[in-house]
C-alpha cells in the first residue's frame, strides 16, 4: 500500500509539474540581444540542445501535423554570415536549388536587417552531422537578423501548406523583434 501511495504521488507531482510548465510557457523570450513574443497559437517547446536558443511548435487544426520553429544564436562573429546561412538552408533539401523554389528577400525592419528564405520540396530532417530522413513536401521559411551582437537565425519547418499557413504569424514575430 506504501508503494502505491508512493507512486501516486510521484504521478500527481508530474502531472502538477507538467501543467505548470505549460501555463508558465513564455510568451515573450530572447535569442541574442533580441526579444521575440510568440504567436499565442504556436506551443512553447522545451529545448533539445543548448545551441537551441529557444523551440516553438505549430500544430495544424487537426492535430495530426506540426512545423517546427528554431531560434538560434551563437554571439558576435558566430554562425557564419548571411549569404553562407541562406546556401546552407537551400542545401538542406535533396532537389535541386531550381526545384524548391529558393528565394530570399531582405527587409529592414525597426532598425534591423532581416533576410527572409523560402524553400520547398524533400526536406532532409536530422542533426548537422547525423542520419538525415527525407520528408517530402516540406517547406522551410527561415529569418536570419542581424544583430551587432550577433545573428539570430530563425528556421521554421514542417508540411508545405502549414509551414505557408503559418507565415504571416512567422513574419509578424520576426519583426517584431526588440532590442
Amino acid at each position: 500500500m506504501k508503494q502505491f501511495r508512493s507512486l501516486t504521488a510521484l504521478a500527481v507531482t508530474f502531472l502538477a509539474v507538467t501543467h505548470l510548465s505549460a501555463a508558465d510557457a513564455p510568451t515573450e523570450f530572447t535569442a541574442g540581444a533580441l526579444k521575440f513574443t510568440r504567436p499565442a497559437a504556436w506551443t512553447w517547446v522545451p529545448s533539445t540542445s543548448p545551441m537551441r536558443k529557444a523551440e516553438l511548435k505549430v500544430e495544424a487544426r487537426d492535430k495530426k501535423s506540426a512545423a517546427e520553429v528554431v531560434f538560434f544564436h551563437f554571439g558576435a562573429g558566430q554562425g557564419g554570415g548571411t549569404t553562407a546561412n541562406v546556401e546552407r538552408w537551400y542545401g538542406q533539401f535533396s532537389d535541386g536549388r531550381d526545384k524548391i523554389n529558393a528565394r530570399s528577400e531582405d527587409k529592414t525592419v525597426n532598425g534591423l536587417k532581416i533576410t527572409y528564405v523560402h524553400a520547398e520540396g524533400t526536406y532532409l530532417s536530422g542533426p548537422p552531422m547525423g542520419q538525415k530522413t527525407p520528408m517530402k513536401d516540406y517547406a522551410l521559411v527561415g529569418a536570419i537578423i542581424e544583430d551587432a551582437g550577433g545573428n539570430v537565425f530563425i528556421k521554421m519547418t514542417g508540411p508545405k501548406e502549414l509551414t505557408k499557413a503559418a507565415e504571416a504569424d512567422f513574419q509578424k514575430m520576426a519583426e517584431g523583434a526588440k532590442k
